[in-house]
């Protein structure tokens, strides 16, 4: 690697017999007294001043960046001076995400990471500069998921810089550094009379809902988004292609979470709910740009619609329907108890009657098996059951027809 170590405060001259003599400059006994310089990959010259008694520590940075440069690990020292807030905008600026969701990233970064680490540059970071940003988060009592998941955030923007060769190493990813936990609160499923209750609340036009959440599994923008044209009556199947979303306070429709079609079966109760709903109030078409504000305009015959005839907003529909059909079937409005709750009913019922957790995973549209077992494997039947269950069946007098119809539950009802 060209470069050289200079040693400011001495200078060579040629003597009055032609050898060279080694003389003091005039920044003798001031300021660094050591600079190694060293040709970058890109070609300009790089350089970093070390103080008097220090010529072997600017010999082992240079050898050091020469061993970096050689095994494809170089790393620019003036690369880390951008502030983690210029290099986390210009990162989200390159991110060809759904747009609702670079648009929430952009939110959590700018509410709870750019206040308290967006001015600190890059390569300064330490371990500790996260530790103490995770407790400011827990102090400023942000839930424990939300932590969580805006840590990730910031723990991305790292790993970017890192594969940049902005940094060395991503700070969130020491072994010192433990991302939020996630509170151990188990999803309560609501009983059939709570959804009974709630959906006799609820305005006739929007009681259809509970049965496509209640009993197909669909989110809230799932069923908002649903058409006529995804309904198949013969074959009992509900389409689930598309959903409605904000994007900056406006409608749009978009693919389902995570941009996941999948078919869920049509349970002959909510067919029968849906011919009902149709017949009491016909479909039409609601127009709304497709995944972006400025996206092509798409037509769909929606099966719900807002009184006004467009496709619905989840704000004033939570506010003037939601939460007032929550009171009235005397469930107190907050979290857990949102339409969400709905799916987490679906789950339950279908657990307990033993379907499979891989099943259940596509109908409800998780990307993977594994966190629909996390979340719902307190609410499968215990094996203690099961096996008590088969003998009792095996022993059971061929004449007597009153065993479950059901999976069985365990003494805590799960």
């Amino acid at each position: 690697m060209a470069g050289h170590i200079q040693d400011r405060w001495y200078k060579t001259a040629t003597g009055p017999d032609g050898k060279p003599v080694r003389t003091k400059t005039e920044r003798y006994g001031t300021g660094m007294r050591y600079r190694a310089r060293y040709i970058a990959p890109d070609g300009t010259e790089r350089s970093k001043s070390f103080p008097d008694r220090r010529k072997r520590e600017a010999e082992q940075w240079r050898a050091n960046l020469e061993a970096d440069m050689a095994r494809g690990a170089y790393v620019s020292p003036r690369a880390g001076q951008i502030t983690f807030q210029q290099f986390a905008e210009e990162w989200m600026r390159s991110q060809d995400a759904d747009p609702l969701t670079r648009e929430s990233v952009e939110s959590r970064l700018r509410l709870h990471a750019f206040p308290h680490i967006g001015q600190r540059p890059m390569a300064s970071f330490t371990p500790s500069h996260i530790r103490s940003w995770l407790r400011t988060l827990e102090e400023n009592r942000l839930a424990a998921a939300y932590r969580r998941v805006i840590f990730a955030h910031v723990s991305t923007v790292f790993t970017a810089a890192v594969e940049d060769r902005i940094i060395h190493e991503n700070p969130c990813r020491a072994r010192s550094v433990k991302a939020p936990r996630l509170d151990p609160k188990k999803v309560v499923p609501w009983s059939y009379e709570q959804v009974r209750a709630v959906r006799t609340a609820l305005d006739d036009r929007y009681r259809v809902l509970v049965d496509l959440a209640a009993g197909c599994g669909l989110r809230q923008g799932e069923a908002f988004g649903l058409g006529v044209d995804d309904v198949d009556f013969e074959n009992g199947t509900l389409h689930v292609v598309r959903q409605v979303k904000l994007l900056r306070w406006r409608p749009v429709f978009a693919l389902p979470k995570g941009g996941k079609v999948r078919h869920v079966p049509l349970p002959d109760s909510v067919a029968a709910s849906l011919t009902a709903h149709l017949t009491r109030c016909p479909p039409a078409d609601a127009k709304l740009p497709w995944r972006t504000l400025d996206g092509p305009a798409v037509s769909v015959p929606l099966i719900c619609r807002s009184p006004a005839g467009a496709a619905i907003d989840r704000n004033p529909f939570n506010k003037q329907f939601w939460r007032p059909a929550l009171v009235a079937g005397g469930i107190t409005p907050g979290p857990g108890n949102g339409m969400h709750a709905l799916r987490h009913f679906y789950a339950s019922v279908l657990l307990d009657a033993g379907e499979s957790i891989k099943a259940l995973s596509e109908y409800l549209g998780h990307a993977d098996p594994a966190f629909t077992l996390r979340t719902y494997t307190h609410l499968m039947p215990s094996s203690d059951s099961r096996t008590r269950s088969a003998v009792d069946a095996l022993f059971t007098e061929p004449s007597r027809s009153d065993g479950p119809s059901t999976a069985p539950v365990d003494s805590e009802g799960r």
